[in-house]
């Protein structure tokens, strides 16, 4: 499993290492907000493409291979902008690591479910929730402190070297998973199997809590300069937020493999939790501020492993792939959905509003969930 740790570690420093960092560089390769945009989303959108793909490909040659070669990808595309330092070369580079991520990441959440029983599917997944956080948490500061030693170019060398010691760990150490028998899917097989509430529901709810997530890291630092607070405030309160995210996710899944809770209201729990962040954010000051990142931390932390232990439990083991990849097309639309909405609606009105929207959002997805929960326990219990 460890290898599988470390490659969700890999994709999460490498989208917020190399993110927080390129505006830092402006001499040559970023040269305006436009262009700073452009690489931004090329990482995202590569994502939003091709996880659902690369996750097919997973079901039908096998996890392993994808992973492995997701992983090699991911240092080839890397050490394309540490060779060759050019402003085009950045933009490929930044393109291929998107791609490449968009292979390795779901054919690792595969190999997880693929590797633990069932029974300890939650304590596998906030493991590897776990090191993503880290990664999402060091990606930032230690990117900085990589680009202020030597630019841009000892960052995406150290993220070659990374890429290709994960992926030579994960050749010895991960065992070969043969793809299994899958009965021939149609379109319409496909479209049905992704409309059932057993796969809708935890990919809205983690939906849900990337977007929070998002929101939460993007704009609490804006709210925290308004409130006339220090870049060293507002960075203490999104530490604090992948902090609770990194913290909580191990012990939701101990649980619901222990049986303390259950997916379905562990999901409703998260996405309140997230929601009465988002209302906390709305509170003037610095306690506001981490009461906010508090809370959207620790449902993100509840939901992620929850999600995906629900998801790897309604879906037969052959199409793992294709389910992972899909549930990460909904994380990536939640990542660039919130942030939006939120932007959207301070655009019209307040920044206060736009959090607010997204908190009655979460509620209500939230409540609907709790009561459906209800609803199937008494129909369980009056049968």
């Amino acid at each position: 499993m460890w290898p599988l740790y470390a490659a969700g570690f890999t994709t999460a420093f490498g989208a917020h290492g190399i993110a927080a960092n390129l505006g830092a560089d402006t001499d040559d390769a970023v040269t305006s907000l436009l262009v700073l945009g452009g690489l931004l989303a090329l990482y995202d959108g590569a994502e939003v493409l091709l996880k659902p793909v690369f996750g097919t490909i997973a079901d039908r040659i096998g996890a392993r291979p994808v992973l492995l070669g997701g992983l090699v990808a991911f240092a080839v595309a890397s050490a394309l902008y540490a060779l060759a330092d050019s402003p085009g070369w950045l933009w490929a580079a930044r393109l291929g690591q998107g791609a490449a991520a968009s292979a390795f990441s779901p054919a690792a959440s595969a190999l997880v479910a693929r590797l633990n029983p069932a029974a300890k599917h939650g304590r596998a997944f906030g493991s590897y929730g776990f090191y993503k956080s880290v990664g999402y948490t060091l990606g930032p500061l230690l990117g900085g402190v990589l680009v202020w030693a030597g630019g841009l170019r000892l960052l995406f060398t150290v993220l070659a070297l990374l890429g290709a010691a994960v992926a030579v760990w994960a050749l010895v150490a991960v065992p070969d998973v043969p793809p299994l028998p899958r009965a021939r899917q149609t379109v319409v097989d496909l479209a049905r199997r992704l409309a059932d509430p057993a796969f809708l529901v935890p990919t809205a709810a983690l939906a849900g809590a990337t977007a929070a997530l998002s929101v939460g890291v993007g704009f609490l630092p804006v709210s925290g300069a308004v409130a006339g607070l220090g870049t060293v405030a507002t960075g203490a309160a999104v530490s604090v937020l992948a902090a609770c995210a990194a913290v909580v996710q191990p012990r939701a899944g101990r649980a619901l493999d222990a049986g303390r809770i259950t997916a379905r209201g562990g999901l409703a729990v998260g996405l309140l939790l997230a929601a009465a962040g988002l209302a906390c954010a709305m509170l003037p000051g610095l306690v506001g501020i981490l009461l906010a990142a508090a809370l959207v931390g620790a449902g993100t932390g509840l939901i992620t492993p929850l999600g995906f232990a629900s998801l790897a439990s309604s879906t037969s083991p052959e199409r793992l792939g294709q389910t992972m990849g899909a549930a990460e097309l909904g994380r990536e639309l939640g990542d660039a959905g919130g942030p939006l909405l939120v932007a959207g609606v301070a655009v019209v009105a307040t920044l206060t509003y736009g959090y607010a929207v997204l908190a009655m959002l979460l509620a209500a997805l939230g409540l609907a969930l709790g009561v459906r929960r209800r609803a199937a326990t008494q129909r369980t219990g009056t049968s």
